[in-house]
């Protein structure tokens, strides 16, 4: 069945009819098309543009394709069309006779389908909310298992400053609290009615549009028919919130494969998350952290193809525009599957303090504290920085640690070195209790800030739970 058949005629190339079908993929949004037809019906029935037992028709009909729909979740396996629309009306056809061609009165397929996609994507902000939500809750889980361990605090990949574990996993709550509220901003942009735009002017019957878009839970009918027809930025607003979720995730999955490789041991994979090697016995490869990293890349090609798409056309909405749900649909299943399984992975990890802790002594990572103390006793930074500098250079090429350097060897370069100074030199815990600054890693300042995490993933559980805004 086709929606513009008149003006037609003569056999269609196959390979076109292949070519140019959706159906494939935009079945997926069948639930909101025969949401947003049955909504669309009784505003017709309220203007008296349908009769009341045209809009009984047509809603018994809808209802009952939903019935259907519901019992049969492969329903659209053995089933062909040139788009879920089409299909949709085919069906209505079948189960009412032709009343179901009132179905389109004053709509186009390019209202309808902005109408969907723009549900779609806020059940899918709201989705990956809660998807986020049970990372940021394993996150913390492992934050309070281990308050007190020291990890060594890296910068270009070489050691920097001690650190505790629990400010590190905290880093990565905060990033993808960002990502929950840029997930609440894809939402409130995507929150408007195409419905009644029509093909881009307008419809010419009078439905109250603002009505409507309370009926189907907008939150304002679009401005401009013309553009809200053929807008897709809100298509490229979450995709790019998928992309730089995955981002995150990402440099979470580099983290943990490095933390967990033999040379580092701070953290070890559930077998549950982890391959072997088909030919190496010994092998515990972090594949599901490596999938997560790959599938990163997916998502961002998926970006730029979007913005490639969109550069180009002309108003308004244009036939190109149906490549827009493929990228959507693999961005927020990726998205959703990668945060549900870094949830897992976190949660199960098994953390080992002692060799965090072993770590800190090497690469001389409470050298900046030694200056520190050193410009507590007066001496300018830069020249404390130099005397440090010197003393490290000395231990590496002696081999030596700041534990193993003597008070005669550590003065030629040092002249303040004493016991005190010494200390610090080899405390990572004094180390990091000294930066006891907001947004520190001193255990003061961190507790504090899992305490303000708690009650941040609490709100936003509870805001889910309600469906509130953020």
């Amino acid at each position: 069945m086709k929606l513009w058949g008149g003006r037609f005629e003569g056999r269609r190339d196959p390979l076109f009819e292949k070519f140019s079908e959706s159906f494939s993929v935009d079945h997926r949004l069948i639930e909101y098309d025969l949401r947003v037809n049955m909504a669309y019906v009784r505003e017709l029935g309220r203007v008296r543009v349908l009769t009341r037992s045209e809009v009984s028709a047509l809603t018994r009909g809808l209802e009952a394709i939903d019935r259907y729909v519901k019992r049969n979740p492969r329903w659209a396996a053995n089933e062909e069309s040139e788009d879920v629309h089409s299909w949709v009306e085919a069906r209505l056809e079948k189960e009412i006779g032709p009343i179901a061609g009132k179905l389109r009165t004053g709509r186009s397929r390019n209202d309808l389908v902005a109408t969907e996609t723009r549900l779609y994507v806020k059940d899918a902000a709201r989705g990956l909310q809660k998807c986020a939500a049970m990372l940021l809750d394993s996150l913390l889980h492992q934050a309070r298992l281990h308050k007190t361990a020291i990890l060594p605090g890296y910068t270009h990949l070489q050691p920097a400053q001690p650190i505790l574990f629990a400010h590190y996993l905290h880093a990565y709550f905060e990033m993808l609290m960002r990502d929950v509220e840029r997930l609440q901003e894809c939402y409130g942009r995507a929150d408007e009615l195409p419905m009644g735009a029509g093909a881009l002017a307008g419809t010419a019957y009078p439905i109250d549009r603002l009505r409507l878009a309370r009926e189907l839970g907008f939150a304002r009918a679009a401005r401009n028919s013309l553009d809200v027809t053929s807008d897709r930025d809100f298509v490229c607003d979450v995709v790019f919130a998928c992309s730089l979720v995955l981002v995150h995730l990402s440099r979470l999955a580099e983290d943990l494969i490095i933390y967990s490789t033999p040379a580092f041991g701070f953290v070890e994979l559930d077998d549950a998350y982890a391959t072997g090697s088909s030919l190496m016995p010994q092998k515990k490869n972090a594949d599901a952290l490596e999938l997560i990293r790959g599938k990163a890349a997916r998502v961002a090609g998926g970006l730029m193809n979007m913005l490639t798409l969109l550069k180009g056309l002309p108003l308004a909405y244009d036939r190109d525009l149906q490549e827009d749900k493929r990228v959507l649909f693999d961005a927020v299943d990726t998205a959703s599957d990668c945060l549900v399984l870094a949830g897992r992975v976190v949660e199960t990890l098994r953390i080992h303090p002692d060799r965090m802790k072993a770590a800190t002594a090497q690469g001389f990572l409470t050298a900046t504290e030694v200056a520190d103390a050193l410009v507590r006793r007066g001496i300018p930074f830069a020249k404390a920085h130099e005397q440090v500098g010197k003393l490290v250079k000395y231990c590496v090429d002696q081999n030596k640690s700041f534990a193993e350097v003597s008070e005669e060897e550590a003065r030629r370069f040092i002249p303040e070195w004493d016991k005190s100074i010494a200390r610090v030199a080899v405390s990572p815990e004094l180390s990091v209790r000294k930066k006891n600054v907001v947004g520190g890693t001193a255990p003061v300042q961190v507790a504090r800030q899992l305490a303000s995490a708690e009650r941040r993933l609490a709100q936003l559980k509870h805001n889910l739970r309600l469906g509130r805004v953020l």
